[in-house]
Order: C-alpha cells, then structure tokens, then sequence
C-alpha cells in the first residue's frame, strides 16, 4: 500500500509518502518537510495561534500532497512540542475538525518504543542487544532490548532545541553556561542509567535522529548523498573532541562544518553535549547510525496492527 506518514516534530514537520508492504522494506517515494520549529511557538505552556496556524496551513498542504501521491492513508502524529502544550489537544481537534486529518499524539515512551523497533528491523536479530539512542528537539529516548519491543524505554527532556532555549543566552555561550548545562543533562541522564543498564549490556549501540547524524558527518562520515547503506560510525571520542570545539563558535561557524545545517547549527552544540553524556555514562565507546527511526518505526507498527486504530499499543 502507499501510506503517507505526517510527523509534527519540535523543530521540523515532515510528510513521508512510503510504498509499505507487511513483510517487505519501505520504499520512499515521496518527501516534503518545513522547519517549522514549533516548540519556538509554545508561550507559557500554549501552543500560539501563529504556531497553531501555521500547523494547520501544512496539514492542509501534506493532506494535498498525499492525495495527489495516490496514498491510501495517512498516518499523523506528534512528539513533544505538541504534547507538552496545555492546549495541543484543543489544537489538534480543531485541526481534525477542518481537515479530517487525526493527529495522534505519541508519549516520550511510544517514541522510544517506535525508534527502536524502527532500528531492529533494520538490523534485524543477528544485533543482539541493542541500545538505541535518539535526540530530538524537545526530547532524548533510550531503548534497550532483545526482542522487536525494548526492555526499557526512558524519554527525558534534553532535546537539543529545548535544551538550548533554556539555557543559553549568549552566541556562542559562556563557559559557566556551558558548564551548567553539562551537570544539568548528567545528572538527568545518571538517574535513569540504571533502569536500562539492569537488563545487561548492548551488543550493538545505535543512534537515529539528525543530531547524531550531523555529529557523525563532521567526524568523517560517509555524506548521505552516498545513500544508506554505507556503515556510518560514531566515536565517543570525537563527540567529546566536537562538543568542545563547538563550545568556542558561533553559530554561524557551526553552520560552515560539514553536514550541518543553517537551521540547525544552533542547537548543535545541546545536543553534543547530550550525546557525549549519553555515551560516556552508558559506556559506550562508538555508536552506529541508523536510516531508519520514529517514522518507520509508525510504519511498521501500522502494518503489523493493519485494521487497529493504535500507533503503539502497550
């Protein structure tokens, strides 16, 4: 079937039109996708009206896009940024009444949960144990298991954009800053260590998400113009090395290293420094990267429940 999967993000919304076959891998056919950074509309808790329109203006658009694709469905959902607005639920409502479309909003578990079956597939059993590591804009999600669902699934809110609202206020940031934001994510990373640690140790460590990416691409990886089967690995050591690096530039500088994006070379730096915590209290020496995350882990989840109504079923 051709399935479109709408994905409403904290930094990027992004339409995903996929010919999917129970059984069979998913073949892109069509992509669409706006930095809509819409955990920068969120005020006191609220999704703005600006915010709020601007995500109704590209469910529109996707909902075109995705009958003129030929999809059969369209599966939407949201991540943090929506989910932690006190009126998301309202919002999305509203959006369900103009467009039909329904939005479901997924927990900081469901997304680890999707990730990692996202990335068993792709490895497949031979992986073992895996621990899977992905940081978004609003939030980080671990997983850890054996099987096509983890063990554990932590979701905690260190996402590079939210961590970088919060805590720095200069460009580049002060070393104090810095150094604060440090402790800040260790120490929310040290208490939930245990809970995934407990099952035993991974045999394959793996990350998904953009910031991973990018973190990989500036330490030498293959671009992805290379497409996705190229084996794409990520040391601690160069994560630790970048993370300082990037401490002493500006934005703008950050945006000139390879495979770093304008509109995401400003939060890179939130997100090194979650990466490197990440790894180092999870001991971790090197990390693979995944092409396969939170979107096609809803695929499968949808071809593998066809006929249900729930993206991630407890």
């Amino acid at each position: 079937m051709r399935l479109g999967v709408l994905d409403v993000g904290s930094n990027t919304v992004h339409l995903l039109v996929m010919d999917a076959h129970r059984g069979a891998r998913p073949q892109p056919a069509f992509s669409h996708k706006v930095d809509m950074r819409l955990a920068e509309h969120i005020d006191d808790h609220h999704l703005s009206e600006q915010g709020a329109g601007k995500l109704r203006d590209f469910v529109e658009e996707a909902l075109r896009f995705a009958e003129d694709k030929g999809c059969e469905e369209l599966v939407a959902f949201a991540t943090s940024a929506v989910r932690e607005a006190r009126n998301g639920e309202e919002v999305l409502a509203e959006i369900k009444g103009q467009t039909q479309v329904d939005i479901q909003v997924l927990s900081g578990a469901e997304e680890a949960r999707l990730t990692f079956l996202a990335v068993r597939r792709w490895y497949g059993w031979s992986s073992g144990r895996l621990l899977v590591l992905d940081i978004g804009g609003g939030s980080l999600e671990i997983a850890s298991g054996i099987d096509e669902a983890p063990d554990a699934a932590v979701s905690l809110p260190l996402g590079a954009g939210r961590l970088t609202r919060d805590w720095f206020t200069e460009d580049p940031p002060t070393p104090e800053e810095i150094r604060a934001l440090r402790r800040h994510i260790r120490t929310e990373i040290g208490r939930r260590v245990g809970e995934v640690t407990r099952y035993g140790p991974p045999d394959h460590a793996v990350a998904t998400s953009k910031t991973f990416k990018q973190l990989a691409r500036m330490a030498g990886a293959a671009p992805s113009s290379e497409g996705p089967y190229i084996r794409r690995n990520l040391s601690h050591e160069a994560v630790s090395t970048w993370a300082a690096r990037m401490g002493e530039m500006s934005a703008d500088r950050r945006a000139a290293l390879p495979g770093v994006s304008a509109g995401r070379a400003g939060q890179l730096l939130a997100g090194a420094l979650v990466a490197d915590a990440t790894m180092d209290l999870f001991q971790v020496p090197a990390l693979e990267i995944c092409p396969w995350a939170l979107r096609e882990g809803v695929i499968f989840r949808r071809l593998d429940v066809l006929g249900g109504s729930d993206l991630a079923p407890e």
